[in-house]
């Protein structure tokens, strides 16, 4: 079978990957790929991040969490397990709704001695940290390596892919236009980039985005969610903010230089579209979530495709 993908972000290539090593033909359809997503702007570490209103995403998690965790071995993947830190001051309105997600004992409660004032209450887990300048490429590699084909070209209408027989929807934002769903809204998230800081954990603050992510190239500080927000330029009052909360918490940053910035359009919708419509199987609206997402959403992408074609051929 001939499958169209819509959108070359970390959904549509992991949805492609799933697919290709099943045999069927594949071709990815974007208006812009590796480096210039907004996945590659993801600060991409593996966390439940607004999608534990659907219990849903429990299973994809998960399933995503091992993923990565078995692709670490490989140094190619620029994936490695890293220590992470969450931490709170509001204890009594706390939502700790993320701990569902979570695979088994992969978290633990912090010691009053362990945490950084002003918190009252904190997690330590183990987690994948995705360096998306490494991970990209390299599955952009690997899905080349199985004859994907990838067409630079914005898709506007399903009816463009008239002769493929299943079109998978991974538009993020695009989907807004594309499916006229008035649920799809962007969430723009600024971030600052400093010298690597390798002996940082992920650190991410449960109220307002506040996070630090230490990769081998930069050091990432966010971030800001702000709820249609179209223009996805950073605003250097903003990026200094971020810095100087920072850096109160990690004195040891306070001095290094902000080195660039970038701004990515988190795809958000209140709840993930992840169906079957017809020849069309959607998957997007995944917000800060993507990479989180991304390998228990493909997987469920790849069943829906194999049902239907055995119910076909059931039929004949």
């Amino acid at each position: 079978m001939n499958i169209a993908i819509i959108g070359a972000g970390i959904s549509g290539l992991s949805s492609a990957f799933g697919l290709c090593r099943k045999g069927y033909s594949i071709t990815i359809f974007a208006e812009h790929f590796s480096p210039d997503t907004t996945s590659n702007k993801a600060a991409a570490f593996w966390f439940p991040y607004h999608i534990r209103n659907d219990k849903r995403g429990i299973l994809w998690c998960r399933e995503t969490y091992t993923f990565y965790k078995d692709l670490c071995s490989n140094e190619a993947t620029g994936i490695s397990m890293h220590r992470l830190v969450k931490m709170m001051d509001d204890i009594t309105n706390a939502d700790n709704t993320w701990m569902d997600f979570m695979p088994a004992g992969s978290y633990r409660s912090l010691a009053k001695d362990e945490l950084l004032p002003p918190y009252l209450m904190g997690y330590e887990m183990t987690v994948p940290l995705i360096e998306t300048q490494l991970f990209m490429p390299w599955l952009m590699q690997q899905l080349s390596e199985q004859n994907v084909k990838f067409k630079q070209q914005k898709i506007t209408a399903f009816t463009e892919l008239y002769d493929y027989d299943y079109i998978i929807n991974c538009a993020g934002l695009g989907a807004k236009e594309l499916c006229n769903d008035d649920l799809v809204y962007p969430a723009r998230g600024q971030v600052a980039l400093i010298a690597p800081q390798k002996h940082l954990p992920i650190f991410i603050d449960n109220g307002p985005p506040l996070y630090l992510v230490p990769r081998k190239d930069a050091t990432i500080l966010g971030g800001t969610m702000e709820l249609n927000e179209w223009d996805a330029t950073t605003n250097p009052s903003t990026l200094k903010q971020i810095h100087q909360r920072l850096s109160t918490l990690f004195p040891s940053i306070k001095d290094e230089e902000i080195l660039g910035s970038w701004a990515g359009l988190r795809p958000c919708r209140s709840e993930v579209r992840l169906e079957r419509e017809n020849n069309i199987i959607h998957n997007y609206g995944h917000g800060g979530s993507g990479y989180t997402l991304a390998w228990g959403c493909a997987k469920r992408v790849a069943e829906m495709v194999q049902l239907k074609n055995i119910a076909v051929i059931l039929s004949v």
